[in-house]
């Protein structure tokens, strides 16, 4: 008999093998979905961007602190986070996590 044959025999095998096909489709529909919530405005050749990350609600400080990760935190608004000097190779990761609604350039004032 071999392991896998009896970890799929058993009750609590199985439990955990249908746990572990969750998680890991969970965390592939999240690499999936990322490149969905960046806007096509962020399209450039610069190495680094300026982004207003959008989220369902008001940011808190653990929101805050995740972002600080990729770039510098000027500030925070009802809904979103302005994140500087975020690099484009970082934009998937700042887009993946599943309370990220959106990623899209942050306009300056006066532009």
């Amino acid at each position: 008999m071999s392991l896998l044959g009896e970890i799929l025999r058993s009750s609590k095998g199985r439990a955990v093998t249908v746990c572990l096909a969750l998680f890991v489709a969970y965390q592939a529909w999240l690499t999936l979905a990322a490149p969905g919530k960046i806007s096509p405005k962020l399209v450039g050749s610069s190495e680094k961007v300026n982004v207003l990350v959008t989220l369902p609600f008001e940011p808190e400080r653990f929101h805050v602190l995740a972002f600080q990760q990729y770039g510098r935190v000027s500030g925070t608004d009802d809904h979103s986070v302005e994140l500087r000097g975020v690099k484009r190779t970082d934009l998937n990761a700042v887009a993946r996590p599943y309370w990220v609604t959106k990623v899209g350039p942050l306009l300056e004032e006066g532009s």
